[in-house]
């Protein structure tokens, strides 16, 4: 079975060269197209301790996790990834790839014989280092090509989406 599973962050975004106040974080607008497309469930990774609304304190937040490498609590709700034999991995693309909190999930949980279709948005950085990241936290894990989607075009992003998940469906 499928499942989408992403982490996603509203509030102040920086989109397109400037700082705006999205009411639905960038990641999850794409997790749902893409849990549609598939017709399958999505569960998001929800911070513990949420992210500060304010883009600057996030992303100083974000760096002072990454740099230290640091576990960020989080939870998925109603999610047995038992079930779920194919992940469509989604996540914003910080500090160059993986969100620290995408990292802490990972690494909680068992990978082995599961294939990892990653997707990301991004304001310019594409997938960054995270394919790699994946591959090196999911050693059991199939990790697919994956699909950097720029933030600020989620909502024209259908036709890459569809493209991207033509064998999938």
């Amino acid at each position: 079975m499928k499942a989408v599973i992403y982490f996603s962050r509203k509030g102040e975004n920086f989109v397109g060269g400037s700082i705006q106040e999205l009411t639905v974080g960038n990641t999850e607008a794409a997790a749902k197209k893409i849990a549609d497309e598939l017709n399958c469930p999505a569960f998001e990774i929800t911070p513990v301790i949420p992210y500060p609304n304010n883009y600057q304190e996030t992303t100083k937040l974000a760096e002072a996790e990454h740099q230290q490498q640091l576990t960020v609590e989080y939870t998925v709700e109603d999610l047995d990834l038992s079930r779920y034999q194919t992940i469509f991995l989604g996540y914003p693309n910080w500090w160059g790839g993986l969100p620290q909190i995408v990292v802490s999930f990972l690494k909680a949980n068992d990978w082995t014989g599961k294939t990892i279709h990653p997707f990301c948005t991004h304001e310019g950085s594409g997938m960054g280092s995270s394919v790699q990241e994946l591959q090196k936290l999911c050693p059991q894990a199939t990790i697919e090509t994956g699909l950097p989607i720029r933030g600020s075009r989620v909502d024209r992003a259908d036709k890459a989406i569809n493209n991207w998940l033509i064998n999938e469906k």
